[in-house]
Formats: structure tokens, sequence, C-alpha cells
């Protein structure tokens, strides 16, 4: 498909640059098939039925983005695929400054090699020294805050915690998972006690989540990958949820990918670890999953082709329409939106 199908018209003001507080005061719009329904956050209860099942990623944003120097140059790097135990793939900025063999000197007694660079050109980091890379990063480190948040206001300390989910457990994302930073110690209460439950995967989001789509069309975008890891207890307890009729709904893009990647023809779960690069377009079919709660996403971004696929290009273009009209906040610390397509 023609990548500019999946345009629209954002205003800049409708960018959230802060999180709705408390979290599940967020506002949340219905689409229920094709009708659209104004509701917050703190209604989900109410769209869901017992039996049904929200599945949560626990990955856990560790503070990925870095500032440096070699020699005089100054140097960004931003984290955002782990290689093993002491090297990082890297964005960087001013990468023209940078070689392979040079050292970069991150302050707080952090520094890296540039061990390699690759055909997208980004780098491998390898980090000197034997203390662990995540204690590294929380000496060094700032969270990376999406490019659109970033690019507006400076990071803070309210960050270090706005932008972690309740769920976060696993380090290794440098992007929160965004649709559960809605969730509360109370919702959860209230869900429980509605009869809906709650399972939990790890898929560490990268920055490539980020990364602008410039094909013209889809079928010539190359996907990031990132890695994620379902257990079999896990994936045993969401078959069973859809053999007694209930629906599996992913909370977050992050979950339904790798719920996806998990999924056979016959639409049975099985554990899952390694990568998975997953793209999903209009004519994907479903295997895993039965809805989405998700955030509003970009323009012509992977994601607003992911819920278009779900629930219909015309359908998202008009949801996007109401919410852009109805003042709904976008992006990673703006609103929420169920999908529930037909069954």
């Amino acid at each position: 498909m023609r990548v500019d199908a999946f345009d629209f018209d954002l205003p800049p003001e409708r960018i959230a640059l802060r999180p709705a507080r408390p979290r599940d005061a967020a506002r949340m719009l219905v689409v229920d098939g094709g009708s659209m329904t104004d509701a917050g956050v703190g209604d989900l209860p109410s769209w869901l039925r017992p039996g049904d099942c929200l599945v949560f990623n626990d990955t856990r944003v560790i503070p990925a983005q870095l500032e440096g120097k070699r020699g005089d140059a100054r140097i960004g790097a931003t984290l955002h695929k782990r290689i093993d135990l002491r090297r990082w793939q890297a964005f960087i900025r001013n990468a023209k400054r940078l070689r392979v063999g040079e050292t970069v000197d991150f302050g707080s007694g952090v520094s890296a090699v540039a061990e390699d660079r690759l055909a997208d050109g980004s780098f491998i980091l390898a980090f000197a020294g034997d203390e662990p890379v995540e204690v590294l990063l929380e000496r060094a480190g700032t969270m990376p805050l999406p490019p659109y948040i970033a690019g507006k206001r400076a990071t803070d300390a309210d960050d270090r915690s706005d932008y972690q989910t309740m769920f976060a457990r696993e380090d290794g994302a440098v992007a929160a998972p965004t649709a559960a930073l809605h969730f509360t110690p109370g919702l959860l209460d209230a869900l429980a006690k509605a009869g809906i439950a709650t399972e939990t995967l790890t898929l560490h989001v990268g920055a490539g989540t980020f990364l602008p789509v410039k094909a013209d069309n889809t079928e010539d975008h190359v996907m990031h990958a990132e890695w994620g890891r379902i257990d079999a207890d896990t994936a045993a307890r969401l078959n069973a949820v859809r053999a007694k009729g209930g629906r599996v709904i992913a909370v977050g893009t992050t979950s339904l990918r790798l719920l996806e990647s998990a999924a056979g023809e016959d639409n049975i779960i099985a554990p899952f670890a390694g990568d998975t690069a997953i793209f999903i377009t209009p004519g994907y079919r479903f295997r895993a999953i039965d809805g989405l709660m998700t955030n509003f996403h970009l323009p012509k971004s992977t994601l607003f082709m992911l819920v278009s696929a779900l629930m219909g290009l015309d359908v998202m273009q008009a949801t996007y329409a109401h919410a852009i009209a109805s003042e709904y906040r976008f992006y990673s610390y703006g609103d929420a939106s169920l999908l529930l397509p037909p069954r």
C-alpha cells in the first residue's frame, strides 16, 4: 500500500508534553466495531466482559540517552538494542565526528568504544569497565523521551517516574509501552472485581519504534527488530482465556506485536523468546488478540498502519479525525483508545 494513505494532519498543540494526573484520568475513545464513544480510562472495566484478559508489557525503560565527548566533539548516543552484557547498538548524534575505534567519554566514569558502524548508520558501543551497563546508565544517562516531546522541552526529574509503567520489571527498553502508562493500582482493583484477568509478557521496546517510514510503499519498509519473551505458563493461560470464550486484549502495540509473533496459523499462542520484526499492515489476519488499548499515533507511522489493519483504514481515519476535532491528546503522554473489532 502507499504510505501516503496513512497520512493525516495533526495540529502540534494536540501533542501531549505531560501525562494526565492521576494516570487513569486520561480520556479514552472507544471504537467498538464502527461506532465511537467518548469515555475515560477509568471506564475501562465497563467496556470489557468477565473472562476477558488484558495483556501488559513489563519491560522497564532504562536511562539510555547519553551525552559525551570524543576529544572536543560533542557526541550524543541513544542506546536502542542490547547486543550482549557490555555492548549496545546506538543511534549517534554528530556521527560524522566519530570513527570506529574511538572512545566516547560520557562523564561520571562512563565511557565506551565505537566498536563498529552498521549499514543503517548506527554504532556498536562497547562499554568500559566491569560494572553492569545498567549501573553505568543510572549514573550517566537520562530518560530517552520520544523526539516529539524532547524537541519541545527538556527531560526533568518527573520523567523518571512518568515515563515508566506500574508493571515495569525487566530492564531493557528505551521507550515506554505507553498504553500501560494509564494504569493505576485502583484501576487494576476495579478490573479484578469486574472479573477481568491480567497477564504480562516482555518486549524491550527499541528507539527504532520512532523511526519514520521513508519508503513510498509499505512493502519496501524494513521493520526494526526487538527482543521479546512469552513463557509457557503465560501462553497456556492466554489460550485458555480464548478457549472459554474470553477476549485477549493487548495493552499497547508492543504487547500485540509479540502476541502475534508467538501465534501460529491455528491461532494458538506458543512460548516465545527472541527477536521479532513483525510488520502489521492492512490485510494481516490477526491470530492472537481480540482487541487493543493503545494511544494515538503519528501520521504515516508503522503503528497507525497496525491499528488500521485491526479496525480498517476508513474506520481509523474517521477515529483520528474525531480525536483531533475533540481535542484528544496524542502520543506517549496522551490519551488512549480502546479498539474492539467485530468478532
